[in-house]
């Protein structure tokens, strides 16, 4: 005899899982104690349908799982939402075979915007009409799976009074159910949603006239879609058919249920109501599925007690959800459950014991949330044979999740797959546009030619080499605009030093290497903007720009561009656009480069994988029907989990109603019995972040309201409360933490190298920095470390800087005695050359206009006042001055900004753009440069007569409120009483007596000795000095001023 016959009794049958038991594992059960005795072959003539792919490959592991090693023949489990007219559960000939094929997504995203493009607006840019054209799709999708009549009706619906968006909105949607069908006709292809409906249809319609004479069993769908929902219906309907639904609570109070209407969409019951309303259905009349009975109650009280608690923790989620108006009684509700639970001989809380298994882990932030669960999934794994899945509907989550575990070397399951331009074809793709719409873009450049697919061929030259020759002499530092500066740019990395020596034979042969390559990139990114001539920012057909970025992909990776799951799906997305964008209109190199990036962000490619099949990583709507020893629901924050109801572009609320279709509510209600039904597992984590993308979260709607009804129910003598793993959140801090709480800090590095290694040579601002900060001189002098610019880096202050000096040298050279009249204007074209010429942005350039503008006219001003005095100028001059130390000669340098000469003296003057040095930190020494150059000038190291020095002068130029500022840092006051000639001999002496206590080996190189002063000064060698572990952290004072 049968222990179990789904099929007993008359029609319709309909039975019901309750959400606290996994659904697939007992649906399993029940098939196979319906099989019975019967021979293996038997259950090969039914017919089991489930509604998607990944739940059938579950069902068939869960089959197995649950025949113990019994033969069995798998029946035809099909998905429902993804049924093919020539397979079970269609006989042959059936539907006509009549169906055409569907259009590919891809192709009927770019058919639809040409569709637009060239019937309602031929001036819309390509990305704009793809953009229109998801809408419009979104919402014929939405027609066809609801099954909409007539849906051309949706431009009379402007008869009344609407606001002008949704007059135009209608009028347009109007016309676009119309001439869509018209392009898909001249295809042959048909809607993918329209197709899933109509065989869900003519199933629905097949079975109703002829009932099938097997076994036929539909399980886990909520019949959100009409046909599907007549397809259960009919399936009920059959004489050996069944009807199984997930989660549908059939112990929910009466009036609860009755109050679940329309009105409340948002309920984890509501799509299980409505499918048993429209089959007029009555609660009642739904039969609990097989239940796999416990082999011995009393030698198992784990099973029992589990039992028990599933049902426990059903019913409080399902009270914590109840319908917003019947919030009111949830003290009486909770009551009541206590009662019930009492009178049956419970002797446990039925709240608490809801609550046993249930946990809420509140973390800081994303990282902490993706390390934490990390971690719990990682636990998962010491138990043999557990599962864990996470459960999340943010993709970002279970990708940061996903590379947490790849610390442990372990790859789970992941249902989302990965976006293609995280992929090394999709990168490949992304540059190649970034680059065709930017050629000098250093990025770019050395993205490509460091990437593992390219393969450049040069002949005999190494490309290594060359790219790391183009990268040094070429590309880092501030961008160029064109490959035209770029060559400039190499070409003087060759030029002399400024001791007049020419580059060394090595610099030489690398700069032929860079010059090789460069030429290389010039000819094939030329190659590829061709297709935008006759001006670069000119627009291209749609097409034709794909085929040109095609043919560079090829050119710079060959055919293995195209390999793997990721290069196939990237072909793919450039045929399509080669194919679909003729009619998209043109679009220029920008345009090019914002829609494919938003197409390569938007394909996703799964590629598997996976080392550890018992972790999976899911969507809420993959996870459907799935169970797992451990569920961690994440992502719970308001607009993530639950979404927020989608805004229609196109359609008001009474719009969409006019039309019959469903209120954007219904997706919050399917959202929430995903919840439910993943909430229900044995041990499950709700975890919510607190903040994400480093703004406040607020706590999904979910998470409120159970632990609204957790503090009703938590009394004196019946205290419960919700859990919280905290020793997660403390593990998951640990786990990054350094050993100690309290590290050694390291002392400040004085370090001591032989004296023959210390420099017997440095320029006035080396000086300056070795008063400062000896340690950077090291760094700089005796270890040789040079400064390593970032490719593209910003240097615009810098830039700014030398703009100014150029321009007031060549203000000099251009005039040496009268200025013209228009002087002002000239020196602002000066500083805007030279600004160009450093490779500022169009932006920048504007920006920096009027500030140059104001710059020039103080300049002359400046200048005519200056040259009133006769003085004889020396412009970027250099200078030196030798004098024995200890251990040998020592030099020092300069190369003046401007001196002046006159009879009375001379002026030593530097031009600064940013902050100028105050006359405190001059005479105490620590801004050396100008007194310094005014000791060589007095010692005559410049080309000039020696002259004692009568001005020292910081001019600072900003063209701002205040466009320029004049400092003589030696003129006579309270903080300083002493000439400019007096100051300069003063520090030489300073420096005779440094260079003497460093030319003693036991003299130390020591860190930020002058702390006070290195607010805008440190910099370069910072980080080797670890400035900020002894000096902030570590507490050390600093010294005084």
């Amino acid at each position: 005899m049968k222990a179990f016959d789904p099929f007993a009794g008359p029609g319709p049958r309909w039975c019901a899982i309750p959400a606290y038991r996994p659904f697939l594992e007992d649906l399993a059960a029940g098939v196979l104690a319906w099989l019975g005795d019967l021979p293996p072959e038997t259950l090969s003539d039914a017919t089991i349908l489930l509604p998607n792919r990944r739940a059938t490959r579950a069902f068939a592991e869960a089959l197995a799982k649950r025949s113990e090693g019994r033969p069995v023949l798998l029946p035809q489990v099909r998905p429902l939402g993804d049924l093919e007219e020539d397979e079970p559960p269609f006989t042959p000939g059936a539907l006509g075979l009549d169906l055409p094929p569907a259009i590919a997504p891809l192709t009927r995203r770019f058919e639809m915007a040409r569709m637009i493009v060239e019937r309602f607006d031929p001036d819309l840019t390509p990305l704009r009409a793809l953009d229109l054209a998801d809408a419009l799709g979104g919402f014929l999708d939405s027609c066809q799976l609801e099954e909409v009549p007539e849906p051309e009706r949706v431009a009379r619906l402007v008869e009344g009074e609407m606001a002008e968006h949704w007059e135009r909105s209608a009028r347009f949607l109007g016309l676009a159910v119309q001439v869509w069908p018209e392009r898909l006709k001249e295809l042959g292809l048909v809607d993918p949603a329209w197709r899933r409906a109509t065989l869900l249809r003519r199933l629905a319609e097949l079975w109703d006239a002829h009932p099938p004479r097997r076994p036929v069993i539909a399980a886990g769908s909520t019949g959100t879609v009409p046909a599907a929902a007549d397809v259960l219906g009919a399936v009920a309907r059959a004489p050996l058919g069944c009807v199984v639904l997930p989660g549908l609570d059939l112990d929910l109070d009466e009036r609860v249920w009755r109050q679940i209407d329309a009105g409340n969409e948002q309920h984890p019951q509501r799509a299980l109501k409505r499918l048993l309303e429209r089959h007029d259905v009555a609660r009642a009349a739904v039969r609990p599925w097989f239940h796999p009975p416990v082999a011995d109650p009393v030698a198992d009280p784990v099973a029992v007690r589990a039992e028990q608690r599933g049902l426990a923790r059903q019913r409080l989620l399902n009270e914590a959800l109840r319908p917003a108006d019947a919030t009111g009684d949830w003290r009486a509700a909770i009551q009541d459950i206590r009662a019930r639970a009492a009178a049956a001989g419970a002797g446990d809380d039925p709240i608490a014991q809801g609550l046993e298994g249930l946990s809420v882990l509140t973390l800081r932030h994303d990282e902490e949330t993706a390390a934490a669960i990390a971690l719990m999934m990682r636990e998962t794994l010491e138990t043999p044979g557990k599962t864990c899945a996470l459960v999340t509907p943010d993709q970002g989550l279970g990708r940061r999740v996903a590379a947490r575990l790849e610390r442990w070397g372990i790859r789970p399951d992941a249902s989302a797959g990965q976006p293609l331009n995280r992929m090394p074809a999709g990168v490949l793709v992304d540059l190649c546009v970034r680059w065709m719409a930017a050629p000098a873009d250093p990025q770019a450049i050395l993205g490509l030619l460091k990437h593992p697919l390219v393969r450049l061929d040069l002949g005999e030259i190494d490309v290594e080499r060359a790219a790391a020759a183009l990268e040094a002499m070429g590309l880092r530092g501030p961008p160029v605009s064109s490959f035209a500066r770029l060559n400039a740019r190499l070409d003087k990395a060759l030029s002399d030093d400024r001791d007049g020596s020419g580059p060394s034979e090595s610099r030489t042969r690398r700069h032929a290497l860079a010059k090789v390559l460069a030429d290389r990139l010039e000819r094939l990114v030329a190659t590829a903007r061709a297709v935008f001539a006759p001006q670069p920012d000119s627009s291209a057909a749609l097409d034709a720009a794909a085929r040109s970025l095609t043919a560079l992909i090829e050119a710079l990776a060959g055919q293995n561009a195209w390999a793997g799951p990721d290069g196939e799906a990237a072909a793919g997305l450039l045929s399509d656009l080669i194919a679909g964008g003729a009619a998209l209109g043109a679009a220029t190199p920008g345009d090019l480069v914002e829609l494919v990036q938003g197409l390569l962000a938007d394909t996703v490619v799964r590629t598997g994988g996976a080392t550890h099949p018992s972790l999976r990583i899911l969507g809420a709507i993959e996870a459907r029907l799935v169970r797992a020893d451990r569920m961690i629901l994440a992502g719970l924050e308001e607009g993530v989990w639950p979404q927020g109801a989608p805004v229609d572009p196109f359609l008001s609320r009474p719009m969409r109603a006019a039309l019959d279709l469903p209120p954007p509510e219904r997706r919050i209600g399917q959202s929430a019995q995903d919840f439910v039904q993943a909430a229900c597992a044995e041990e499950a984590v709700l975890v919510h972040t607190e903040r994400r993308g480093g703004q406040p979260s607020v706590r999904s709607r979910w998470l409120w309201r159970l632990d609204m009804l957790t503090r009703g129910a938590n009394t004196r003598d019946t205290p419960v409360a919700v859990a919280s793993p905290a020793h997660v959140a403390d593990w998951t801090r640990a786990l990054d933490a350094p050993a100690r709480s309290t590290p050694d800090y390291v002392r400040r590095p004085a370090p001591t190298p032989p004296v023959d290694r210390r420099p017997r040579e440095l320029p006035v601002t080396g000086v300056e920095r070795w008063v400062r900060d000896p340690y950077a001189v090291y760094a700089q002098r005796i270890l040789g470390l040079k400064v390593l610019e970032r490719p593209g880096a910003s240097a615009e202050a810098m830039a700014r800087g030398d703009a100014v000096h150029a321009a007031i040298e060549q203000v000099v050279r251009t005039w040496p005695d009268a200025l013209p009249d228009d002087c002002a204007d000239q020196i602002e074209g000066f500083i805007m050359d030279a600004m160009t010429e450093a490779g500022f942005e169009d932006a920048a350039l504007a920006r920096e206009r009027p500030l140059a503008r104001n710059c020039a006219r103080w300049l002359e001003r400046f200048e005519r006042e200056r040259r009133e005095r006769g003085a004889t100028l020396l412009i970027e001059q250099s200078g030196a001055l030798t004098f024995d130390g200890p251990a040998g000669p020592f030099t020092l340098t300069a190369r003046a900004d401007r001196i002046e000469l006159d009879a009375a003296g001379a002026a030593v003057i530097d031009f600064k753009t940013g902050s100028t040095p105050s006359q405190k930190q001059v005479v105490q020494g620590f801004a050396p440069q100008l007194t310094l150059t005014a000791a060589i000038l007095a010692e005559g190291g410049f080309p000039a007569p020696p002259t004692e020095a009568t001005e020292l002068l910081y001019v600072k130029v900003t063209g701002r409120r205040e466009p320029g500022v004049v400092t003589d840092v030696a003129k006579l006051g309270r903080g300083n009483s002493l000439s400019a000639a007096h100051l300069a001999a003063r520090e030489l002496e300073r420096l005779k007596q440094g260079v003497a206590a460093f030319d003693d080996p036991a003299t130390p190189y020591a860190s930020w000795v002058a702390p006070q002063f290195m607010g805008n000064f440190g910099g370069n060698y910072d980080h080797l000095a670890r400035v900020w572990e002894w000096h902030v952290v570590g507490g050390e004072d600093e010294a005084p001023e």
